[in-house]
């Protein structure tokens, strides 16, 4: 299936690669909302304007679309975007992932390089398991999460939809991360963290509420 990617940034570069080596899709422009991208290449694909295009790729037999940008809200304002005009939303699993046959994935997921979701996992539409990381069996991983490079979620651990858990950071078995929490990079997550709530440090401790 031809395809686009939203967001020609690191990110899409990881996305990227991660399709052109699962070799399922090809991968025919970018789109990003930033002007002075237009009309140039990120290895060797065309970046072809803004998001506000979408509507015409059908016109250019692009079927499907990966929103490759790492800000949750964001990418779930795009994704929403590119269903109203009519894109499926596809997934990438670089083949150097590790999907337990009995874990299911959602819409629009990136697995990066590296990472592992374990026997019964379960990551929702529009999430994010970034290079290296582990979610470790029957973990839940909402919808719309970033899961960042080298986190370790231990077993049975539920990270809420549009929640951020920072590099390196480590979750004990059995905790809720709650929706849109924020965990902090390097951070070791021992007790639940409520919804909106950040925290950060060894072990983590609340510094803020989101608004």
């Amino acid at each position: 299936m031809d395809i686009v990617l939203i967001g020609c940034g690191g990110h899409g570069k990881v996305v990227l690669d991660a399709v052109r080596q699962e070799g399922r899709h090809r991968v025919v422009g970018f789109l990003d909302a930033d002007p002075a991208t237009h009309g140039t290449t990120v290895h060797d694909v065309p970046v072809l304007g803004g998001p506000n295009l979408l509507d015409k790729m059908a016109a250019r037999k692009v079927r499907g679309v990966i929103v490759a940008i790492g800000d949750n809200r964001t990418r779930f304002g795009y994704a929403s975007e590119a269903e109203a005009a009519g894109l499926e939303l596809v997934s990438a699993v670089h083949p150097r992932a590790v999907i337990a046959p009995s874990a299911t994935l959602g819409r629009n997921v990136v697995v990066a390089a590296g990472a592992v979701v374990s026997v019964d996992a379960s990551v929702g539409d529009g999430s994010i398991i970034n290079t290296g990381a582990i979610v470790d069996h029957e973990c839940i991983v909402g919808r719309h999460v970033h899961i960042a490079p080298g986190v370790r979620l231990a077993g049975r651990v539920a990270v809420g939809d549009f929640a951020f858990v920072g590099l390196g950071a480590m979750v004990i078995q059995c905790l809720t991360i709650g929706e849109r929490a924020t965990v902090g990079a390097g951070a070791m997550v021992r007790t639940d963290v409520g919804p909106g709530i950040t925290v950060v440090g060894v072990p983590a401790r609340p510094i803020l509420r989101s608004v």
